[in-house]
């Protein structure tokens, strides 16, 4: 699936999109209290890659994280601009950042990662390693599954990672696992997190 793709899947259903999904109302607490732990935890900027309707990185961003979202779908960045306008937005997508080496104190890839096929993830992880510091964080959301394989996603066609082999794909690009977990919701897929740190 090419980016153009992803991107104009996006933006035809973007408004439905941001409606079901674009509030902190619809995020579950569990990821509310992962992510604002995780980015209180970072000293310096923090990048929200693919960051949709903007809801993330305002969340970072009003409890005092120096947080800023790229994004990728025209429509999104629109809205977020709009909506939160005293959060910087600029567009942008994997697997090239347009942000100096090193440059970033974390990176937050909430769902961004789940459309690229299996042969393009390699790319987009080194991409995220040149970005972030030594010593920098990564927390990625994802579904996961027993293999990787690709799913009927409600927008375009997504794939499932089963943790382990998402994380040696991390480690293979410089970052080390510092935590994981899963959890499956009532009618839902099976949605798993990686927290890992740049080495």
């Amino acid at each position: 699936m090419t980016r153009a793709a992803v991107t104009a899947a996006y933006g035809a259903r973007a408004g439905e999109y941001t409606d079901l999904f674009g509030t902190m109302d619809a995020a579950h607490a569990a990821d509310r209290a992962l992510i604002l732990d995780w980015g209180r935890r970072l000293d310096g900027p923090v990048f929200d890659v693919g960051s949709g309707p903007g809801h993330w990185t305002d969340f970072l961003v009003r409890h005092g994280v120096d947080a800023e979202g790229i994004e990728m779908v025209p429509e999104f960045l629109e809205h977020a601009r709009t909506r939160f306008s005293d959060v910087r937005f600029r567009a942008g997508s994997l697997p090239d950042l347009d942000l100096p080496d090193a440059s970033a104190a974390g990176i937050l890839s909430w769902y961004s990662l789940i459309h690229l096929a299996p042969d393009e993830l390699p790319a987009a992880l080194a991409e995220l390693a040149r970005v972030i510091r030594p010593g920098g964080g990564l927390l990625v959301g994802f579904f996961t599954g027993e293999r990787v394989e690709p799913f009927a996603h409600a927008v375009v066609t997504a794939y499932y990672w089963p943790i382990e082999a998402l994380g040696r794909l991390l480690a293979e690009a410089g970052f080390r696992i510092v935590a994981t977990s899963s959890r499956a919701d009532p009618g839902g897929r099976k949605q798993a997190t990686i927290v890992a740190e740049r080495v």
